[in-house]
């Protein structure tokens, strides 16, 4: 029995190697994409810290808002004016109006009314083309602010980057459209994004 057991110990034994492996985990992001991201992400968390800040302190003073730079103050206005248009640009986007290209920006195409679905024909009324125009050109506006802002974030980025920054944000943009929006590949090209 002890035979046995021993030969099944050393049958077991030699079926196990103490190999070295190496495993590498390989991302599918760079590094540039990573730094945009995070930079990002903090502006994010910035934006909605400054908004949660009390106005009054713990005696029930009026207390005064914390102290921010120009810039931080002005990319933070950028953000909200983005987040404030989000749902009416989304709309523009259901109708084919806009598109994302691949600068991270809102391409105007035609604002076409003859083809509305049924279903959006009231909220398309809302807007005339000055109206349009405007929304687009503040999202616009403000995302390249934001984008600028994530360049001077990061000392190994600078405005020189710019453009690959700028596609990165397109990329952002165009994973986050819904299916049926219209975006910009690399080369150009328009496409319309499936589900």
């Amino acid at each position: 029995m002890k035979k046995i057991m021993a030969m099944a110990m050393l049958l077991a034994l030699g079926g196990c190697t103490l190999a070295d492996v190496k495993v590498e985990m390989l991302s599918e992001r760079t590094a540039l994409e990573n730094q945009v991201l995070g930079s990002y992400n903090s502006l994010d968390t910035q934006m909605l810290l400054t908004a949660s800040v009390r106005g009054v302190d713990s005696e029930g003073n009026i207390a005064p808002p914390p102290e921010s730079s120009r810039e931080q103050q002005e990319v933070i206005a950028s953000m909200q004016i983005v987040d404030f248009h989000a749902d009416d640009l989304d709309l523009f986007k259901k109708l084919g109006w806009v598109g994302e290209n691949r600068q991270g920006l809102i391409t105007i195409f035609e604002m076409n009314r003859a083809d509305v679905p049924e279903h959006l024909k009231e909220s398309a009324q809302r807007f005339g083309p000055e109206e349009f125009q405007a929304v687009v050109n503040q999202v616009n506006v403000s995302r390249e602010t934001i984008m600028r802002h994530v360049i001077h974030m990061n000392a190994s980025i600078t405005d020189a980057d710019f453009e690959e920054v700028a596609a990165i944000f397109a990329k952002i943009e165009a994973d986050r459209a819904d299916p049926g929006t219209r975006i910009q590949s690399e080369d150009g090209a328009w496409t319309v994004k499936k589900e």
